[in-house]
Formats: structure tokens, sequence, C-alpha cells
């Protein structure tokens, strides 16, 4: 998890705090377009971050419930009700590692990757749009 904010640095200026202000709001339009996105798709935005952890996990194209609460950062209980609710809607399947049976592996079906090629294609289009801004409040940030 992220560490606690240090103590408060008297060197920040008006401006230092209007760039923290501005990135702060981008992010949080970014995500409400995200949110709008999934809901345009008859999915929930953590239905959506799980198809996209599984999709994007580094090396191959299934997770264990395990890999995907990390990948989340969510406790093992939710990531299971998440991938139950996931299942119910046929955007993943759970199957039983044949090598260890107390190993379940979470895979896309085909509707669940075409869900997720058609909301990942949605948001490469927004990052597009708003990444001039963004990087613009990131240099203002990291300039000191």
């Amino acid at each position: 998890m992220a560490e606690p904010p240090s103590a408060p640095s008297a060197d920040l200026s008006k401006a230092d705090y209007e760039a923290l202000a501005g990135f702060r709001y981008a992010l949080r339009q970014f995500l409400r377009f995200s949110e709008e996105a999934a809901a345009a798709e008859g999915i929930s935005p953590q239905q959506h971050q799980g198809l996209l952890a599984i999709k994007g996990f580094p090396g191959r194209e299934q997770v264990t419930i395990g890999e995907l609460a990390d990948q989340l950062q969510v406790r093992h209980h939710s990531t299971v009700g998440l991938v139950d609710r996931l299942v119910a809607e046929e955007l993943v399947v759970r199957k039983v590692a044949p090598d260890d049976r107390r190993k379940v592996w979470v895979t896309l079906t085909k509707r669940g990757q075409r869900v997720l090629a058609k909301l990942s294609a949605a948001h490469r289009r927004e990052l597009r749009r708003i990444g001039p801004e963004v990087r613009k409040l990131l240099d203002q940030i990291s300039v000191k």
C-alpha cells in the first residue's frame, strides 16, 4: 500500500498547489469517464478493472484469485465476489488448475474479451485526448 504522507513541507507555492489540484481534477475526470464507459457497456467499474487486470497480467492470459486481488489491491474475499459476478455475466470462467486442484485460474471469455476491447479502445482515445494536459501538469508537479 501507499506510504502515509510525510510532515508538511513549507516549500510548496500557490502554483504547486494549483498544479496538484489540477492533476487530481484531471485524474478524477478520467475516472468518471471510465465509470461512465463501463456503465454504457452494462458492467461496473470494478468489473472493468477486473477484466483489464486479467488481460493485462504480465506473461499470461489467466490469473489466480490471489493474483487478481493483488492487482486490484482488494481483499481476497472481495475478489471472490467480483469473480462470482463476472462469471454470472459470462465475462470470465474459472478453471481448476490440473497440476494443483487448490489453484483456480480465472480467464476471460470471448464475451469478456469483446467488452474489454471496446472499453480499452475508448480509454485509449480518451487518454490521447487528455494526455497533453496531464503531461503538462505532471511537468509542473515534478519541476522541483
